[in-house]
C-alpha cells in the first residue's frame, strides 16, 4: 500500500540519514520512478524532505525532524516476538515483511546511541538453526498451520506417521509452533501431542475430515486432497505454556531415548558418547570395557558397525548376534578378496 510505503521511506530516512532514490527503491522493492513519486507526495504533505544532486547526493530529512508515526500494527507487534527465529524460518511463516516493518519502526524510535548499539549487535550475531549435511524439510502447509495457531482454529489434516496405517486423518487444535534444529513441530490438542509439520500431507475440507478426537485413525487411501481451512474455533487451555511444555517433552523424549544398555570393548584411543568404563580399564591389551546407553538395538547396530574392528559388542546378546550376522553376510559377499590379493 502506498501509505505504508510512505511511512517506510520516512522511517528509513530518519534512521539511516541520507539515501539515494536507487537505495530506497531497492529497500522497498519498487522502481526508482515510484520513489520519485512518493518523495513528491511526502513533500506535498509538508514533510521537510530535500534532495541533493551529485555523486554524494540523495534524499534526507531536515536536521532535527523526527516523526512520531512509529506505532506498531497488531501483526507487527506479534511478529516482534519472533525476532529470535532465523530469517528464512520467519519467511516460511509468511511474516518476513511484517517483521521487517516492525523492526524498522522500533529502530526509528530508539535514541541515536541505542540505535547504533543495536546495529552493532545485529551485525555481529546471526542465528542459523538448521544443521549441516541435511536438506531442509518441505513444509508446504506451514503457513496454513501458522494461520490456525494465530487464529485459534481447528485443522483437519492428512498426516503421515511411522506405524501402520501410515497415512491417517487427524483433528488438530494447534496450540503453538516450535522450530527445533531446522525442523518445524506443531503442538496440538487434545492432549497435547507433538506433530512434525513436514509430515502433514494435506489440509482437508470439513466434509473430508474425521470429526472424532485426535486419536482416531482411518484408511485414507481415497481421501480427498483439496486444501482448505475450517471456521471451527477451539479454546486454548488456560495457563498452557508452550516453552514449558516443550522443555518437558524433550526431557521425556531423552529419557525414553536411551533405555537400552550395551557392554562393549573399545580399541585404544576409541571413545563413544555416554560410555562409562567398567572395572579396571583399559586392560593389559589397551582395550577399554565400557557400558553405553543406546537408543535401541537397531540404532546401536548401525552406530557400532561404523567402528569396524575397533569395537567388540559383549552384551546384549541380541545386538551381538545381529552384528555377527551382518559381518558374516559381508564376508560372504566379498569372499576371500583380502586373502587372494584380488582387485
Amino acid at each position: 500500500m502506498k501509505s505504508s510505503r510512505l511511512v517506510s521511506i520516512l522511517l528509513l530516512l530518519q534512521t539511516r540519514g541520507r539515501m539515494t532514490a536507487a537505495e530506497l527503491a531497492e529497500e522497498l522493492e519498487v522502481s526508482v520512478r515510484t520513489v520519485y513519486r512518493d518523495v513528491e507526495a511526502l513533500g506535498a504533505a509538508g514533510v521537510p524532505l530535500y534532495g541533493d544532486a551529485g555523486h554524494a547526493g540523495g534524499y534526507r530529512l531536515l536536521d532535527g525532524y523526527r516523526t512520531r508515526l512509529t506505532g506498531l500494527t497488531r501483526g507487527e507487534a506479534e511478529a516482534l516476538f519472533l525476532a529470535g527465529v532465523p530469517g528464512p524460518a520467519v519467511d516460511d511463516l509468511g511474516l518476513g515483511a511484517v517483521l521487517a516493518a516492525a523492526q524498522l519502526k522500533v529502530r526509528a524510535a530508539l535514541p541515536a546511541e541505542l540505535r547504533a548499539h543495536a546495529d552493532r549487535v545485529a551485525g555481529r550475531f546471526h542465528l542459523d538453526a538448521p544443521g549441516w549435511y541435511a536438506e531442509a524439510d518441505a513444509t508446504p502447509f506451514l503457513p496454513a498451520v501458522a494461520d490456525a495457531v494465530w487464529s485459534g482454529r481447528v485443522l483437519h489434516v492428512l498426516y503421515r506417521r511411522w506405524a501402520e496405517p501410515t497415512d491417517v486423518r487427524r483433528r488438530l487444535e494447534p496450540y503453538g509452533l516450535v522450530l527445533k534444529a531446522g525442523r518445524w513441530y506443531v503442538v496440538a490438542g487434545p492432549g497435547p501431542r507433538t506433530f512434525r509439520v513436514d509430515q502433514i500431507l494435506d489440509v482437508l475440507e470439513p466434509d473430508a475430515a474425521e470429526t472424532s478426537d485426535i486419536s482416531a485413525t482411518s484408511d485414507t487411501s481415497d481421501a480427498p486432497g483439496s486444501p482448505g481451512s475450517l471456521g471451527e474455533e477451539f479454546t486454548r487451555p488456560d495457563g498452557f505454556d508452550l516453552a514449558a511444555y516443550w522443555t518437558a517433552y524433550q526431557r521425556d523424549f531423552h529419557a525414553r531415548l536411551h533405555q537400552v544398555e550395551a557392554l562393549v570393548r573399545l580399541a585404544p584411543g576409541v571413545t563413544l558418547p555416554r560410555a562409562v568404563p567398567v572395572g579396571r580399564s583399559p586392560g593389559e591389551d589397551g582395550w577399554t570395557t565400557a557400558r553405553v546407553a543406546v537408543e535401541s538395538v537397531e540404532h546401536a547396530h548401525g552406530e557400532f558397525l561404523r567402528l569396524g574392528t575397533d569395537i567388540e559388542v559383549l552384551e546384549p546378546a541380541e545386538l551381538r548376534r545381529s552384528i555377527a550376522r551382518t559381518v558374516a553376510e559381508l564376508a560372504e559377499r566379498y569372499g576371500n578378496v583380502a586373502g587372494n590379493g584380488g582387485d
